[in-house]
């Protein structure tokens, strides 16, 4: 191979393609961007736009539920509370709260919820700590050590609604007595008649027999 034979492979370099340079090549006018719009512009990318189609965000199942009111809470460890103590930016003696956490350096920022206590890794420092919200098994490792843990706010206790009765078969009403429906008969004035009683009918007049019209002769 010589010197003026070296080339580049095929297709390695690319001439730049002008657009809107006019129709000779093929991108004039609209540069290959459509007619006038948002997706005409340079840097718009709607998101989730699938050409028309049903979109995957819509083809999948909806599952679970997000609480928006749920509280969040800021976790320390076990671990971490000893390796603090160890290292002396926690003191042992004093009772342990949000502010020495603070300022111990084991978060920046508490959540809104505040402290919770968990029980990964070992504690062996007697210590007194007030947090928010503390599991089951950190209370019993501080316990253990002969600490004590006081928590400020614990969840609410759910309460089981009552259980719905449903009523199988009607009660039979009680009969009335005939004295109860005495006296709950309304009052009739003087001179009125019952209100069951029907007005006898009036006798009907009998016409006499010598009356009769007599037959008319057939013609």
């Amino acid at each position: 191979m010589k010197l003026n034979e070296i080339r580049d492979n095929p297709k390695a370099r690319t001439k730049k393609v002008r657009i809107g340079r006019g129709p000779g090549s093929g991108l004039g006018k609209t540069s290959g961007k459509g007619q006038k719009g948002q997706k005409a512009r340079t840097g718009i990318a709607i998101r989730g736009f699938e050409g028309g189609q049903m979109p995957l965000h819509r083809r999948l199942p909806k599952r679970g539920f997000h609480n928006i009111f749920r509280k969040e809470f800021t976790i320390v460890n076990l671990d971490r509370l000893q390796q603090a103590i160890d290292t002396k930016r926690l003191d042992a003696g004093a009772t342990i709260n949000l502010d020495t956490l603070k300022a111990a350096g084991l978060f920046k920022i508490a959540d809104e919820g505040g402290v919770k206590l968990l029980a990964d890794g070992e504690l062996k420092a007697k210590i007194t700590i007030e947090v928010a919200r503390a599991s089951k098994a950190a209370i019993e490792a501080v316990e253990k050590a002969g600490g004590k843990v006081t928590v400020l706010s614990p969840p609410p206790v759910k309460t089981p609604p009552p259980p719905k009765v449903y009523k199988t078969e009607e009660e039979p009403k009680p009969e009335k007595s005939a004295k109860d429906a005495k006296e709950k008969a309304p009052k009739q004035a003087k001179g009125d008649k019952p209100a069951g009683e029907k007005p006898p009918a009036k006798p009907r007049a009998e016409k006499p027999a010598g009356d009769k019209p007599a037959p008319k002769a057939k013609s």
